[in-house]
């Protein structure tokens, strides 16, 4: 049996699951999220808590059981504290700012970022997001929201903009993510 998939997931107070045939909806005072439940598994709830069970011993079952737990267990935390990533901003003239734009469909929030590109970037922020910046520190985006695939995915996606580079270290990264720094050409020379 997995030794995470027979955890059961406790649900604090104000959080409420209802699992209907294969969909659980999971409110909290954040949000909801709602999931397809896999078929091979399947979800009670045992008071202040959720068992989720596989239902035969094949590898496939067995490989989902710890799945869907993290998974619903996921969801329970995104709704009742939230997501948060932190990205830092290091560079001359490299910034962020969060504007929002009216469009023919309604408002759009846009993360517009300068990376030492000609031109400035436009990220679209996904429903269900929120970026802001630190109060002291405005180089540092904080990214927030109640689904963590897709905060993670959002951060991931800034990331990737302008990675990291090891000679400088300017780029966009986690903040405390350490980058391996390499010696330019002026060190190769002083040791020749």
């Amino acid at each position: 049996m997995s030794k995470i998939g027979r955890k059961p997931v406790a649900i604090p107070a104000g959080v409420s699951i209802d699992v209907r045939g294969s969909m659980i909806h999971v409110k909290g005072p954040k949000g909801e999220l709602t999931m397809v439940l896999l078929p091979e598994v399947k979800i009670a709830i045992d008071g202040s808590a959720a068992v989720v069970s596989r239902i035969d011993d094949e590898d496939a079952s067995k490989a989902r059981h710890g799945l869907t737990r993290v998974l619903v267990q996921n969801m329970v935390v995104g709704v009742s504290q939230g997501y948060e990533k932190r990205l830092e901003i290091i560079g001359v003239g490299y910034k962020a700012q969060v504007k929002p734009l009216d469009t023919a469909r309604g408002k759009v929030q846009t993360l517009v970022l300068n990376l030492g590109h000609s031109h400035p970037i436009n990220v679209a922020i996904a429903q269900g997001i929120e970026i802001g910046q630190d109060e002291k520190n405005k180089n540092i985006l904080i990214i927030r929201g109640i689904d963590k695939q897709l905060v993670g995915q959002m951060a991931s996606d800034i990331r990737e903009l302008r990675p990291p580079e090891p000679y400088k270290g300017k780029g966009v990264r986690y903040l405390g993510e350490q980058v391996r720094r390499k010696a330019g050409k002026a060190a190769v020379a002083k040791a020749a």
